[in-house]
């Protein structure tokens, strides 16, 4: 009678697999920075001291769903006439509203999909 071999893990090469996933999405961003140049003014002080004078000019208070929120990282500057590159529009604090993160990543983000840029 013949032995049965070992079955292999269904979990052998996930950590390289986990490895070539996290590349591909770290290529994916350092691309859209190339392509999209003004995706680095996020990470600038002077983004950073903006959304902080919007949130709190905005109360802490989301403008689409009215929630306050003490968590600053559960808020978005988000800009209100989406500024596609435009520095005027990107750095214009009447064009950024405090919304929640909810609101912003699905509500804001389906109407500018959808074409649609109510605020």
């Amino acid at each position: 009678m013949s032995r049965l071999g070992r079955m292999p893990s269904r979990f052998d090469g996930a950590e390289q697999a986990g490895q070539r996933l996290s590349k591909t999405f770290r290529d994916r961003f350092q691309h859209r920075e190339v392509i999209e140049p003004w995706r680095r003014w996020y990470k600038t002080a002077r983004w950073q001291r903006l959304r902080e004078g919007v949130l709190i000019r905005d109360l802490f208070t989301c403008k689409k769903c009215g929630k306050i929120e003490s968590d600053t990282s559960q808020l978005v500057g988000d800009h209100i006439v989406a500024h596609r590159g435009n520095a005027d529009l990107f750095w214009l604090p009447s064009n950024i509203q405090c919304l929640c993160k909810p609101c912003h990543d699905r509500i804001k983000q389906a109407e500018e999909r959808s074409g649609h840029h109510a605020s």
